[in-house]
């Protein structure tokens, strides 16, 4: 399951920058766009750089922030790393794959460029919650996934051990 959610982990994260990277360019061949375009009724493309993470939080010393949030994202990459050596089931490991390549995305964003691009603005009337990315995306689905999993009792925290730690 390792090479399955690491597999899934890079499309991920190669999907996600390729996105951020055609967004960038769009707003940036087509100025008169405001980094806002009407897609749809309910949907926006708008060009957001988060500098923070949820609900503005960070966004005062963005510097701290970016270290804070790399450094958050890498130990919580081992961890699920580390939970999807032990895997046996597919489900999760395509969840661990989904949240793996979410946040590597996500830091690499704040890395290369010092925060992340949020592009997705979807909306009910004037009511905007938040913009978000393919990452953020795939980190929800990842989550959602594991927590379904959960439900219907394939238990995402099962593991290719046997009692006494040995590989099945």
């Amino acid at each position: 399951m390792l090479v399955r959610g690491i597999v899934i982990a890079v499309v991920v994260a190669i999907v996600d920058q390729l996105a951020k990277w055609g967004i960038l360019g769009y707003f940036a061949a087509h100025p008169e766009a405001e980094h806002h375009v009407v897609v749809t009724g309910f949907f926006n493309l708008v060009l957001t750089m988060n500098r923070g993470i949820s609900f503005g939080m960070f966004n005062n010393d963005p510097h701290i922030g970016e270290v804070i949030l790399v450094v958050l994202a890498a130990v919580i990459v081992i961890g699920l790393l580390i939970w999807l050596r032990r895997l046996a089931a597919g489900l999760p490991a395509v969840a661990i794959g989904m949240i793996i390549g979410g946040a590597a995305g996500n830091a690499l964003d704040r890395v290369v460029r010092g925060a992340v691009v949020d592009f997705l603005d979807f909306h009910a009337g004037q009511w905007h919650p938040f913009a978000f990315n393919l990452a953020d995306a795939a980190i929800s689905v990842g989550v959602g996934l594991l927590i379904l999993d959960g439900l219907l009792g394939g238990g995402a925290g099962r593991s290719n051990r046997g009692a006494k730690g040995a590989v099945v």
